[in-house]
């Protein structure tokens, strides 16, 4: 199925465009502080509580589930079904890239989207990549971390999974605003969480060996999962060099 770019969403990306000069103008000189050379965990013992949680959580039904999504879909099915998700994510992306005044970002995911929500049949398909147009992944958090807010104390959260302060107000603040969510209505709206969760089992089914290794062939699974979490997003932020660690697939992200 596709999803017009309606006059509606456009004025709006207009509007936001604006906000992001704006906010910009304000906050062009801030600069998000360096992060701590150590973890910054004043929560730790609340947080590994959280993270039996999350194992129990992972043992009991997102691991079984995702082997049982990857044996069962074929290839095909499960390839759509991501690149599906992927097509719904672009509009918060675009709004981001604004908000973070990254005009080429903004623009390769705007003609991503058009693309593939078109040509792409909804975005099942993904021909924008044959035209070189990558996603340009972002978030609100990354959108603070723009605009100078530093990344806040460690947390893991029951069913989100290790994140910051600040990445947990991102993701609230994605959730609520997700352009996509907003603009369709149900029952739409529903296929496009049932596609992020099927998204996401795909996701623990193909990096399960990894992981598995993470969270139960540890010594010490929260300190792994912490140190591999917060490798990887400074990294995404551009705070650290690649470290040739591979890139941390969140278990407990739905």
């Amino acid at each position: 199925m596709a999803f017009p770019l309606n006059s509606a969403l456009l004025q709006n990306y207009g509007k936001l465009a604006g906000v992001s000069v704006l906010a910009l103008g304000v906050l062009g000189a801030c600069a998000a502080p360096p992060p701590p050379a150590q973890p910054n965990d004043p929560y730790e013992q609340t947080n590994r509580v959280m993270h039996k949680v999350n194992l129990g959580f992972d043992r009991m039904l997102v691991r079984p589930g995702a082997k049982a999504y990857g044996a069962i879909l074929p290839r095909p099915v499960k390839t759509g079904v991501a690149n599906f998700a992927t097509n719904l994510d672009l509009p918060g992306d675009m709004v981001n890239g604004l908000l973070q005044g990254n005009i080429n970002g903004f623009g390769r995911n705007f003609f991503r989207f058009a693309i593939n929500s078109t040509l792409g049949v909804g975005g099942l398909f993904d021909p924008a990549k044959s035209f070189g147009l990558d996603q340009d992944k972002t978030d609100f958090g990354q959108t603070l971390h723009v605009w100078g807010v530093g990344e806040g104390p460690y947390v893991e959260l029951p069913g989100i999974g290790p994140s910051t302060v600040r990445d947990v107000i991102g993701t609230a603040v994605d959730i609520a605003a997700n352009p996509v969510s907003l603009a369709l209505p149900t029952p739409e709206s529903y296929y496009a969480t049932v596609a992020k969760v099927g998204s996401k089992l795909g996701d623990r089914d193909r990096y399960s060996e990894t992981i598995d290794s993470v969270l139960y062939d540890s010594a010490d699974s929260y300190a792994q999962t912490r140190l591999l979490y917060l490798q990887n997003r400074r990294f995404e932020l551009g705070q650290t060099e690649a470290g040739g660690e591979d890139s941390f697939i969140d278990p407990y992200e739905e």
